[in-house]
């Protein structure tokens, strides 16, 4: 697979859920029954991801998982908290595992995010503690929404919530970069 089919398998592993479901919200202006659109999606993803790598990032997993079992209880109970918890719960999850793998002195990011950058430890570190508070700025702002604004309000606010991340991802770039192995450089040799 060329390097173009691996971004789009990628961009589709990674927001199919997001994006089925705002679809079907858009059509129904139903949060329940849009909630098909996030399963439908997010189930998808995962057999896109298996089908064409092989593999699931580790954070897509979590997620397709996670609204594959709230999604379901949406339906079969026909109750829109179950599916306003789920980002409350999958980011108080990734927090707890990236404060919880910095506790023991490890660099759970590396995990989450696979192979995405090559960055000395204590670099990783750093990013992992402003990941960790950020998803729980998330939560908090999940948890603000799913009380304040009504289903179809909250649903777009997913929208919202990604955009927050993609800003908050812009903004470590300055550190990343900065840090980030120059490949036209060799590594010294060992003496």
């Amino acid at each position: 697979m060329n390097e173009q089919s691996r971004r789009w398998v990628r961009g589709f592993v990674d927001y199919a859920g997001l994006a089925f479901f705002v679809i079907a919200l858009a059509v129904t202006r139903n949060l329940v029954q849009a909630t098909w659109g996030l399963v439908v999606g997010a189930a998808a993803a995962v057999v896109v991801g298996l089908v064409f790598e092989r593999r699931i990032p580790p954070m897509a997993l979590a997620t397709a998982v996670m609204a594959i079992i709230f999604g379901s209880l949406t339906l079969v109970l026909h109750d829109a908290r179950f599916i306003k918890m789920k980002p409350t719960i999958l980011y108080v999850g990734f927090a707890g595992f990236l404060f919880a793998g910095l506790a023991r002195g490890k660099n759970p990011l590396r995990t989450l995010m696979g192979d995405t950058f090559h960055l000395p430890d204590p670099v990783v570190r750093v990013l992992t503690l402003r990941y960790a508070i950020f998803f729980l700025a998330l939560a908090g702002a999940n948890e603000v929404a799913r009380h304040v604004l009504g289903d179809v309000g909250w649903g777009y606010s997913k929208l919202a919530a990604m955009g927050a991340v993609f800003v908050f991802t812009l903004a470590q770039m300055p550190l990343i970069l900065k840090h980030t192995p120059d490949p036209s450089e060799e590594p010294p040799a060992a003496g």
